[in-house]
């Protein structure tokens, strides 16, 4: 369990840190001390939900079981959090892993039986004894895991981690095994906790990461704050932009001062809704966790906050698709937009936040479907069977036809078995055919060719998987090709 410092802030957060100010009529106060504008839409809320009883626990020796992250990845519900095993690695926290049918669980490990360790800390490096607060996304045919590390109980031990994986089960530290980001040293506070509790997202080709960082300048006066940072890389070791009072500017590198914060509060996650054509972020407050949206410069909110009620002991894991946007309702997706939500419940041992349990809602009113743009929005990332039995897939407002299914299901944030008539409304722009021409340029990035254009691939798998050869070309052969819109966002 985190001792000392880590468990100070962990702990006591639950029952007075996480509360999030309220400022007058109700509305949550944005850090800073500044009032939340009034949304000009209210959106209705409907079918409220809750498992009822735990879904997910480790196993007997995991005395606590939080932060969970949580995916809807090719017909399963995926699920990794912090909690430990004894015999898993070094004394401290283990990230954990299992799945399920749907998200009332039961979730097991991935032969069966009690959820599997699969990420601990590694001896002599900045996450020798914790690893924890995962985060995870896959892009392409490769999963990423955002992490807090710390190699010991210490004051500001805290920083966030990297590793890749093939199948979101074995991972691979990435960075040399370093932090990708710590704390930003801008002011000295009480809460020592430091930088952690990341929250990634993949939209347009960025990578955006949401933290904790108790040493920002914007956090409140008891550490808290979320700030924001992106970048192409998803190792943010390079082309790293920050949120700012302005919008995201250019920095050097990820320990820039925290100039901004977007919510005041610890263990928050974060979500892009293309139906809402927003952000989101989850946040637990008095009532349970509140949604709070943003929109895409993170200028405004475009409407109002929504609670989704129950009870809490830790900080939320939104349920997400694989790029960390928000699922569409299989309802009606052209009206209702889901939120769902894990999160700990109840004391385990240790006063230890434990029992991961479901709650959700819908959003009503969307009107994602109401013109061409909003229909490009809501569907973009999602792949869904095409009249010629392929799949075609949503990017960049139009549809490309992809021959093999699990080409289309790699390229796509979420897989629809069942095609929304609105989904045929959009163009269809090229073909993706069995064997087609690839490229690898001298950067070592991927495309495939398709009518002449240059449309970007995330790795060289998803080229495999397709059955075609990789052709290397010389920088001026790639330029040379008219660039095409990615088809990975």
């Amino acid at each position: 369990m985190f001792a000392s410092v880590l468990a100070g802030l962990l702990l006591a957060g639950c029952t007075e840190g996480y509360a999030q100010p309220q400022a007058a009529g109700g509305q949550p106060a944005i850090a800073g001390g500044m009032a939340a504008r009034p949304a000009d839409v209210r959106l209705a809320s409907g079918d409220p939900r809750t498992s009822g009883g735990v879904i997910a626990a480790g196993g007997a020796d995991a005395v606590y079981n939080y932060g969970p992250s949580v995916m809807l990845d090719r017909g399963q519900t995926r699920m990794w959090w912090c909690s430990q095993y004894g015999g898993a690695g070094p004394a401290g926290d283990d990230i954990l892993y299992a799945q399920a049918q749907s998200m009332d669980g039961p979730f097991t490990g991935p032969g069966g039986g009690i959820p599997a360790a699969v990420f601990s800390g590694a001896p002599g490096h900045f996450d020798g004894m914790h690893t924890c607060d995962p985060s995870v996304l896959r892009v392409g045919s490769t999963y990423y895991l955002y992490y807090t590390g710390a190699a010991g109980d210490h004051a500001l031990g805290n920083a966030i981690g990297l590793a890749t994986s093939p199948d979101g089960v074995h991972w691979t530290r990435a960075a040399g095994g370093r932090p990708i980001l710590g704390p930003s040293h801008d002011v000295h506070r009480a809460n020592v906790y430091g930088a952690g509790q990341p929250s990634a997202v993949y939209l347009d080709g960025w990578f955006y990461l949401m933290f904790t960082d108790t040493t920002g300048r914007a956090a409140g006066t008891n550490g808290a704050g979320q700030f924001v940072l992106r970048a192409h890389d998803p190792a943010f070791g390079s082309g790293v932009q920050a949120l700012d009072v302005g919008g995201f500017v250019p920095v050097a590198s990820t320990s820039a001062p925290r100039a901004r914060s977007v919510v005041d509060g610890f263990s928050a996650d974060l979500m892009w809704v293309g139906a809402l054509a927003a952000f989101v972020v989850a946040h637990e407050t008095d009532g349970g966790t509140t949604l709070t949206f943003w929109t895409a410069d993170f200028a405004e909110h475009p409407f109002a906050p929504v609670v989704v009620p129950g009870p809490w002991r830790e900080g939320p894991g939104l349920v997400r698709r694989a790029d960390g946007h928000a699922p569409l309702s299989s309802a009606d997706p052209c009206d209702r937009v889901p939120f769902d939500v894990v999160r700990a419940t109840t004391l385990g041992g240790a006063g230890a936040p434990t029992d991961l349990r479901h709650f959700g809602l819908d959003l009503l009113g969307s009107q994602a479907c109401a013109d061409p743009a909003r229909v490009a929005a809501t569907f973009d990332g999602v792949t869904a069977p095409s009249p010629e039995r392929t799949m075609d897939l949503v990017r960049a407002g139009t549809r490309i036809r992809v021959d093999r299914r699990a080409v289309a299901v790699t390229l796509a944030g979420e897989v629809l078995d069942r095609t929304p008539p609105a989904l045929a409304t959009l163009p269809l722009a090229t073909r993706l055919r069995s064997g087609a021409e690839a490229v690898a340029g001298p950067g070592g990035g991927f495309a495939f060719v398709l009518d002449g254009h240059r449309r970007p691939v995330p790795d060289g798998g998803v080229v495999l998987t397709n059955g075609s050869a990789v052709r290397p070309v010389a920088a001026a052969q790639w330029d040379g090709y008219p660039p095409g819109s990615s088809l990975v966002g």
